[in-house]
């Protein structure tokens, strides 16, 4: 660093952390600088998490020290490190859903009168923080049933509320919209102005230059290099994967009207959307697009049988499914890959082994008895072909990256033999190393004749994995586009088409130049719900 750099407010030195006989810190030392972002780099696995729960009061460091303004401290647990100023955003969401966004804002601190919770006080106070980013929502709605971008943004507005020094944020945007973010990066503009240091994670290289002043990047829970925030992306992906990723989007557009229809969605229609049509063909990918809640989400929901709908039909190979059948919807074929893959895609307190085998053990049993030897096998097939790192298939799922979380969803329809994949943000919270092997399974899927119907929020994902492009907007599809042929303009102009304005395929008036895409969509406020996923 240069002479004329900041103080460090907090600085892990030489700090080392082994969990068992897995060593996933090893000296390393990280700044973080009065009035700066340091933005923490490295694949999943890289010990990104172990680091700054180090610096939040959750895990000791079994070698090294913390220093808080240059002095040692010890931080034997959260409450210790929020005393110093130091509030943190984990990656995992740390909200209640059955209380209100106010009592979550304020969770802790409830400010007291004559001995009560003065409730006038809770609810000025959380107003306040929530003013902070601009977030609009009923201060007495409950937590649970807003989507997972607002939650996201509810977690921040906590943090912020804590008036903290020194602010760490796990992968805060990854829930978010562009709109959004523009949002949070406004806010830490004036952090950083107010002399506030951060510590930023984001598996978004695009963001790094926008936010950012310096880089430190962890490899396989090493300290790699510290580079300025203007660092080219190719040579950051360098540094954390320790190869250059030549194509970052593997899959060349393939359209075959002559082959085999795999899945039909004809007329679908519930309370989050209406007559919601397509098809994927074999070894097709298809894109949905479109602002958050469109009802993107809602529509896998209902094709995977986990929601019911109120007309219209779900067919595979020519077979119609029942409405509201998960258990028919595998049976079928498809497998599903939610949003949000630790509430709805894992056991979390389950083993590697039996999150890979859920799908299938009722499938495979014998007389009765579950195949345990025999799932034991191809759990650890499948996820030797999938590079899962991992201790043994035995290791509780919980204690993986997300990366490696998300591979292991993947692997549990490999294991089923699903030949319709419908996948839901599949790459959110995942590093750019990881991203590129789960496109690489897509192709695999599409190769072996199957089909995948993919939902992303990133639209260079979308256009670059998708042969054909779906977007949505108001629970209806506005148009449909060739991935050769689209653009983020086209598809943001479609995004935001008023509702009588929706039709079935691109119109010819739609502008492909000169479109504005400043702002990519509106904030998300009570006019304008999000249907909780």
């Amino acid at each position: 660093m240069s002479e004329t750099a900041p103080p460090a407010l907090l600085t892990l030195e030489g700090v080392s952390k082994a969990f068992g006989p897995v060593r996933v810190i090893e000296d390393v030392t990280v700044h973080v600088r009065a009035g700066q972002v340091q933005v923490l780099l490295g694949e999943n696995g890289a010990g990104k998490s172990t680091l700054i729960k180090m610096m939040a009061g959750v895990y000791q460091p079994d070698r090294g020290r913390v220093l808080v303004d240059g002095s040692p401290v010890d931080l034997p647990n959260a409450l210790a490190a929020e005393r110093l100023g130091i509030a943190t955003i984990h990656q995992e969401l740390n909200l209640v859903p059955s209380l209100s966004v106010a009592e979550n804002v304020m969770m802790g601190r409830y400010p007291r009168r004559f001995g009560l919770v003065d409730r006038r006080e809770l609810r000025r106070r959380a107003q306040a923080a929530l003013d902070l980013i601009g977030l609009r929502v009923d201060l007495d709605q409950k937590v649970g049933e807003l989507g997972i971008a607002r939650q996201q943004l509810v977690e921040i507005a906590k943090a912020l509320s804590v008036d903290a020094r020194i602010l760490i944020l796990d992968e805060p945007t990854a829930a978010l919209t562009r709109h959004e973010t523009e949002a949070l990066f406004a806010v830490v503009a004036q952090l950083r102005g107010r002399g506030v240091g951060m510590l930023f994670i984001s598996h978004h290289l695009d963001e790094i230059a926008e936010i950012g002043d310096t880089v430190a990047v962890l490899r396989d829970g090493h300290f790699v290099a510290e580079v300025p925030a203007s660092t080219g992306e190719d040579e950051l992906v360098r540094l954390m994967v320790g190869r250059s990723i030549d194509e970052q989007y593997p899959r060349t557009p393939r359209v075959d009207p002559s082959a085999a229809e795999v899945l039909r969605v004809d007329g679908l229609t519930s309370t989050s959307f209406r007559d919601v049509t397509f098809t994927a063909r074999a070894g097709e990918v298809v894109g949905i697009a479109g602002l958050v809640g469109a009802g993107r989400t809602e529509v896998i929901r209902a094709i995977a049988g986990v929601d019911r709908y109120t007309s219209g039909s779900v067919t595979v190979r020519g077979k119609t499914l029942k409405r509201g059948d998960i258990a028919g919807a595998v049976a079928a074929g498809i497998g599903h890959v939610p949003e949000d893959r630790k509430a709805q895609g894992l056991v979390l307190g389950a083993s590697i082994n039996e999150n890979l085998g859920l799908a299938t053990f009722a499938s495979t049993a014998r007389a009765g008895l579950v195949d345990f030897a025999g799932q034991r096998r191809k759990a650890e097939d499948v996820a030797a072909q999938l590079r899962i790192r991992m201790r043994d298939i035995d290791q509780e799922i919980r204690s993986l990256s997300g990366g490696n979380q998300q591979k292991a969803v993947f692997g549990r329809w490999i294991i089923a033999g699903s030949s319709v994949l419908l996948l839901d943000e599949p790459t959110r919270g995942v590093d750019v190393g990881a991203k590129v092997e789960i496109y690489e399974l897509i192709n695999r899927i599409t190769d072996a004749g199957g089909a995948v119907v993919m939902v992303s929020s990133e639209l260079p994902e979308v256009m670059g994995m998708s042969d054909r492009i779906l977007v949505m907007r108001d629970g209806v599809i506005a148009g449909e586009v060739a991935a050769a042929d689209a653009t983020q303009d086209l598809l943001m102009s479609l995004a935001a088409l008023d509702t009588e304005d929706v039709v079935a395929s691109v119109p010819s008036d739609v502008p492909t130049d000169d479109t504005d895409t400043s702002r990519p969509g509106p904030a998300i406020s009570d006019d304008e719900e999000e249907t909780p996923s």
